[in-house]
C-alpha cells in the first residue's frame, strides 16, 4: 500500500503535467480553427476541458505536499509519462482519427518520447490540427514536460530537481542559477526561441507556414514527425541544409548553448561537444564513401550523406532517401549510429555522447591497470575528476539499455513471426534509442501499422524506456512501496 503523502506527491505531479499537456493543445485547437475543421477542434477542446479538470481535482485532492523524495522523483516521472501517453491519445479518438485505440496510442507515445515512427503512410492525409497536436506532442516531450511543470507550476516545489534529475539526459541536471525553477525557465525560453527562429528560416523557403512551423516543433525535439509521406525528401536542398543544421543544435547540450551565448568559446572548449561532432563527421564520412555512386550530383550525394548521417546519430528520424534499401555493411553502419546520440542536455535520445567517452576511458583505464598494475591513474571527464559512482552509474546503464535492446529484439521476433533480423534488430534499437524509422520492413518508406497489438505495446514501452533513460521505469516497477 502506498502512504498517503506519497500518493498525494504522485497524484499533484501526474495531474500537473495533464494539465500541461491540455494548455500544449492550444496551437492544434487555433490551427483546427483556422483551417475550418471544426470536429477536430471540438475534439481538442474537449479533451482539454478533461485534461483542466484532472488537473483542478488533483490540486484540491493533494494539497499542500512537502519535497518529494529521489525515488518518488524517477517514479513519479515515469508514472506521469505513462499517464500523459494514454491522455494524448484522446483528440485522436475523439475526433475518429487513426482507427481504434492502439494506433493512437502507439502515435502518442511515438510524439511525446519524440520517437518518431508512425503508423500513417501519408499524414498529409490527417486534418492540420491533428497533424499540428501531433507535432506539439513531439515538442513539449523533447525538453521534457515535467521541466515545463516545473518551470510554471511552483507547486511542485524544491522537488522539481529530483523530478529533473530523473528525467535529465545527463549524469545531473545541469544548473545555470541557484534556483532549479529559474533553469528550467531559461532553457525552455531557449527552446521556444530556437523554434521560433526555425520555423521563420524555413517560411523562407519552400514550405508553407503550417509546413514550418509542425516542422520547427519536430525537429528541435529531435523528433522526426514530418508532415508528407515522402518526409523531407520532396523539399529543396536549402530547407534540407536548415534541417540538417538544427538537428545539430539540438542534439546539442543546451546548457552548453546559453553558456555559450555570451562565451561562444565554450563551444570549441567543450571536450563533450567536439566528441559529438567527430561523431557525425565519422558518420558523415563512412555514409558518403558508402553511397557515392548512387546519388546525381556530388551536391546531392554530400547532402544525403550528411542528411543521413546527422539523423541517425541526433535520432531525428526524418530522411531524404531510403537508408533501408543500401548495402549490408552501411546498414550494420547505421544500426551502430542508432546507439549513439547527442549531448547530455540535448533532446537526442539514445547513450549520449558522455556516457560513451566515460566507457571509452574506463575500457583504456582497465588495460592501462592490465599493463602497469602499480601505476594509479585518475579518469577525467571534461578536465573533472570522474567519480566511481557515475563511472558505475554508466556501465549499469550501458548493460541496462543494451539488455532491454536485446529483450525488445527477442519479443518483436516472437510477436512477428514473419519479419527478417534485421528488421526485427533495427525496429528494436530504434524504439529504446527514440529514432523512429528502422531498417528493412520498417525502413522510412515504411510504417508501423502493419504490425500486432502485442507488437505496438511493447514498442511503445520500449520508447519510454529510452525516452526515460531506463531507471524512472526500472524503479516505477520494482519500488519497494508497491510490496508493502
Amino acid at each position: 500500500m502506498i502512504a498517503t503523502a506519497t500518493r498525494r506527491r504522485l497524484v499533484v505531479i501526474t495531474t500537473a503535467v495533464i494539465g500541461a499537456a491540455s494548455a500544449a493543445m492550444a496551437p492544434a485547437i487555433v490551427t483546427g480553427a483556422i483551417y475550418g475543421e471544426w470536429r477536430e477542434v471540438l475534439s481538442l477542446l474537449a479533451a482539454a476541458a478533461i485534461g483542466g479538470a484532472i488537473w483542478l481535482a488533483g490540486r484540491r485532492y493533494a494539497g499542500v505536499t512537502g519535497t518529494i523524495t529521489s525515488s518518488e522523483g524517477f517514479a513519479a516521472v515515469a508514472l506521469a509519462w505513462i499517464v500523459l501517453i494514454v491522455f494524448g491519445t484522446l483528440p485522436y479518438l475523439f475526433a475518429g482519427a487513426l482507427g481504434g485505440f492502439i494506433n493512437p496510442l502507439f502515435e502518442t507515445a511515438a510524439g511525446f518520447t519524440t520517437t518518431g515512427a508512425t503508423v500513417l503512410s501519408d499524414p498529409s492525409e490527417l486534418p492540420r490540427a491533428m497533424l499540428m497536436w501531433r507535432a506539439t506532442t513531439q515538442w513539449v516531450g523533447g525538453m521534457g514536460v515535467i521541466v515545463l511543470s516545473i518551470a510554471v507550476l511552483p507547486m511542485l516545489g524544491a522537488g522539481g530537481v529530483e523530478l529533473a534529475r530523473a528525467e535529465a539526459p545527463g549524469p545531473e541536471p545541469d544548473r545555470m542559477t541557484p534556483r532549479f525553477r529559474d533553469t528550467a525557465e531559461r532553457l525552455w525560453w531557449l527552446y521556444v526561441g530556437l523554434t521560433v527562429l526555425l520555423a521563420l528560416i524555413l517560411v523562407v523557403g519552400d514550405m508553407s507556414l503550417f509546413q514550418a512551423v509542425a516542422h520547427a516543433l519536430t525537429t528541435m525535439p529531435t523528433g522526426g514527425f514530418g508532415t508528407e509521406a515522402n518526409s523531407l525528401n520532396g523539399f529543396s536542398p536549402y530547407t534540407q541544409w536548415v534541417v540538417i543544421a538544427f538537428m545539430i543544435i539540438s542534439a546539442t547540450s543546451f546548457a552548453l548553448h546559453f553558456r555559450a551565448w555570451r562565451r561562444p568559446r565554450a563551444y570549441i572548449q567543450s571536450k563533450e561537444f567536439i566528441a559529438f561532432i567527430s561523431i557525425v563527421a565519422v558518420a558523415i564520412v563512412i555514409i558518403a564513401l558508402g553511397t557515392w555512386s548512387l546519388g546525381n550530383g556530388i551536391e546531392s550525394r554530400v547532402r544525403d550523406a550528411v542528411f543521413t548521417g546527422v539523423t541517425m546519430v541526433t535520432g531525428t528520424g526524418y530522411s531524404t532517401a531510403n537508408w533501408a534499401a543500401w548495402g549490408p555493411g552501411l546498414l550494420l553502419a547505421i544500426l551502430v549510429f542508432m546507439f549513439l546520440g547527442g549531448m547530455a542536455g540535448s533532446t537526442a535520445g539514445a547513450l549520449k555522447t558522455y556516457r560513451l567517452g566515460i566507457l571509452y576511458k574506463t575500457i583504456g583505464a582497465s588495460l592501462q591497470r592490465i599493463i602497469y598494475p602499480r601505476v594509479v591513474s585518475v579518469q577525467r571527464f571534461e578536465g573533472k575528476p570522474v567519480e566511481p559512482r557515475l563511472v558505475h552509474g554508466v556501465v549499469a546503464f550501458f548493460v541496462l539499455y543494451v539488455g532491454f535492446f536485446v529483450a525488445g529484439a527477442i519479443l518483436l521476433g516472437f510477436f512477428e513471426p514473419s519479419l527478417d533480423l534485421v528488421t526485427i534488430g533495427s525496429a528494436s534499437a530504434s524504439a529504446v534509442g527514440n529514432i523512429g524509422p528502422a531498417l528493412g520492413e520498417l525502413g522510412p518508406t515504411e510504417t508501423y501499422a502493419g504490425l500486432g497489438v502485442d507488437s505496438k505495446l511493447m514498442l511503445s514501452l520500449l520508447m519510454v524506456i529510452g525516452r526515460l533513460e531506463i531507471y524512472p521505469v526500472v524503479i516505477l516497477l520494482t519500488h519497494p512501496w508497491w510490496r508493502r
